[in-house]
């Protein structure tokens, strides 16, 4: 039988669920209306982007079990993308972010890959975890 990675799908919506109600008590740690939880690590005072910018962001994105998915502070080659075409808790985030900030998301199941998940390592209802820097915007 073949695995996915990522978890089955209860496991990682209880596991998920749980990290969440516990991490929106930690100090610093912001939720919008949606569930997004994000935490300011520097801010910045370029521009803002908006839902049809290109960002140039670095990011880091885990699992909840520590699983890498993208590391551009490592493989020192940021990210670029049309910000509509991220998942729609990135979306939310990039959106409250100023060029130089940093911010650190922890983005829900239903503000990700959903149900379905993505690829062998993102399995169904999986939380993501992404520390990401607006390096640009148009």
């Amino acid at each position: 039988e073949h695995r996915k990675t990522g978890g089955s799908a209860g496991q990682n919506k209880k596991a998920g669920e749980e990290f969440l109600l516990k991490n929106a008590l930690k100090t610093g740690v912001n939720e919008t209306n949606s569930g997004l939880q994000y935490s300011i690590i520097r801010e910045g005072d370029g521009m803002t982007p908006r839902h049809n910018s290109w960002v140039v962001i670095e990011q880091r994105a885990t699992l909840l079990n520590g699983t890498v998915l993208i590391d551009t502070y490592k493989e020192g080659r940021p990210s670029e993308f049309l910000l509509s075409d991220g998942i729609e808790g990135l979306q939310e985030g990039i959106l409250m972010m100023k060029a130089g900030s940093r911010y650190k998301f922890w983005i829900p199941w239903e503000l990700g890959w959903g149900k379905k998940g993505s690829s062998e390592k993102i399995g169904p209802y999986a939380t993501l975890i992404f520390d990401v820097a607006l390096l640009e915007t148009d």
